[in-house]
């Protein structure tokens, strides 16, 4: 074949469109095919043999691919990135990340790798997105300004009238308090030290002066009279009794309770100013019962109503006016004997209020609680004034000091704390002892030393200040349940789960 020849022609297929139905028709009219044939095909068509179309049509839809679709939102994410304005500034930075709930930094990230994060992040949840989380913490912060902020209700004219009388009545004690003080300050180092000493050579001294068994079932509370020359003792069989001191011989027994009782305080007057006729205690039980004594009887003279739950404890105002309960509904509460009604009935506490105690001035009232917490109460305004926070256990004791300005509290993490109110922060933790602290007293005169009880089986008596360890009161089978000193500083009382009391005296 010579290059001359030309390249053969490729015959290339026809592409038909339309229908094929006319197509078929002009072909036959072409070949001319006979009318038996033309008569055969129109029989296979209607008989459904052959499918011809009649200029029908399908529409076929473009499908892309997953992977391109990625592809595309990527791209049109970066793109959107790249018209983000991100600033410069590290920690606004770090800031905008934290509101969108990214970590502020990872590892090895430098500024620009985060702010290139930042930039991402904000092209894929909206630039807007700041803007509403910040309306969002806004708006958080003022519901929470808004709960936190304090709640106030009208309370009762009485409860006017008694913060009234009681400012004037913790005034001038708090004056009288504030001259002792300054008195005792300008004694000469040298002499205050020497009874310091003297003191503590006494407190090392103390020995088991007398045992004995109290009650068939354990004795909870136990607290001398303001003469010292009685003591009272509670038990969990219901009953009350009064003992002479020293000799601990029985006076009377005081029987009115059906179930455990849980504390018995003598009125501040009681054996000093009050007629034995007039209310000379106060008691209350777990059955939520709250009892007035006096003591030439041994039925009581009133009861106080109110208490759906068990009353752990009751203490006297130092004015002996007033009457203070805790309860196990997470309240406590205040009584007006003189108008014979409650004026206070004091919530704060997450769970139940165990123990009470009143400021010598009359002017605070502090209470622990089994959330862990103590608080410190202005009578004068019913404000809480200090949150106590640092016990890991329940509160089962508090006590204020004679100088007015420490408070200690006993706790089921064995340890004891001391209290500044002034500095409003905890000074000392004493490691006090092996198990649940279950009551604390300081000396009630001078406040020269601390006496703590424990579930251990022993009493300690600590230094103030410095506390250190003076002297461990040990003697009793079972869990000191409560404890006590005398107002004459020559008696320390002790009562215990082995159902006896114990008295304690310097040889």
């Amino acid at each position: 074949m010579s290059d001359e020849d030309e390249t053969p022609v490729v015959k290339k297929a026809r592409i038909f469109y339309g229908s094929l139905e006319e197509k078929e028709k002009e072909r036959l009219s072409r070949e001319g095919v006979s009318s038996a044939a033309r008569d055969a095909v129109k029989a296979g068509i209607k008989a459904g043999n052959i499918n011809i179309s009649s200029g029908e049509s399908m529409e076929m839809e473009e499908h892309v691919s997953e992977r391109q679709a990625e592809v595309l939102a990527e791209f049109e994410r970066r793109k959107r990135a790249r018209q983000i304005t991100v600033s410069t500034d590290d920690v606004e930075v770090k800031a905008c990340l934290r509101a969108l709930g990214e970590p502020i930094t990872l590892f090895g990230e430098g500024p620009p790798e985060r702010r290139e994060r930042l930039r991402n992040k904000l092209s894929v949840v909206g630039p807007d997105a700041l803007k509403r989380s910040k309306k969002e913490d806004e708006k958080a912060k003022r519901t929470q300004d808004d709960y936190q902020q304090t709640w106030y209700h009208e309370g009762p004219s009485s409860l006017k009238e008694a913060r009234i009388w009681l400012a004037k009545y913790s005034l001038p004690r708090a004056v009288e308090r504030l001259d002792a003080a300054r008195a005792h300050k300008e004694i000469p180092e040298s002499t205050r030290t020497i009874k310091q000493q003297e003191l503590h050579k006494a407190l090392r001294n103390v020995n088991n002066f007398c045992s004995q068994i109290g009650d068939d079932r354990p004795i909870s509370h136990c607290q001398f009279s303001p003469n010292s020359k009685m003591l009272v003792t509670a038990s969990w069989s219901g009953l009350c009794k009064l003992w002479s001191v020293p000799d601990c011989t029985l006076v009377r027994t005081l029987r009115g309770h059906n179930t455990n009782v849980g504390a018995i305080s003598f009125h501040p007057q009681a054996t000093l100013t009050l007629e034995e006729s007039d209310v000379n205690m106060a008691s209350c039980a777990a059955d939520g019962s709250v009892k007035l004594w006096s003591l030439d009887s041994d039925e009581p003279i009133a009861d106080i109503e109110g208490h759906s739950m068990r009353v752990a404890r009751v203490a006297w105002h130092p004015s002996g006016r007033f009457l203070g309960t805790t309860c196990y509904d997470n309240s406590w509460r205040l009584w007006d004997l003189e108008v014979q009604e409650e004026i206070l009935h004091q919530e704060g506490h997450s769970k139940g209020v165990h123990d009470l105690h009143f400021h010598p001035d009359g002017s605070l009232a502090g209470t622990g609680g089994l959330d862990g917490f103590a608080r410190v109460w202005d009578l004068r305004t019913g404000r809480c004034i200090m949150f106590l926070e640092g016990h890991h256990k329940e509160i089962y004791s508090i006590n204020f000091s004679p100088n007015g300005f420490h408070v200690a509290t006993g706790s089921g993490d064995n340890t004891c704390k001391v209290w500044d109110l002034r500095h409003r922060r905890c000074m000392y933790t004493i490691p006090a002892h092996e198990n649940l602290v279950s009551s604390v007293k300081f000396q009630p005169n001078d406040g020269h030393f601390l006496l703590t009880g424990a579930y251990d089986n022993i009493a300690k008596v600590w230094t103030h200040p410095g506390w250190s360890p003076l002297k461990t009161l040990a003697g009793h089978e079972g869990k000191v349940m409560g404890l006590d000193l005398s107002p004459d500083g020559q008696l320390i009382a002790t009562c215990s789960f082995d159902r006896t009391f114990k008295l304690w005296m310097s040889e």
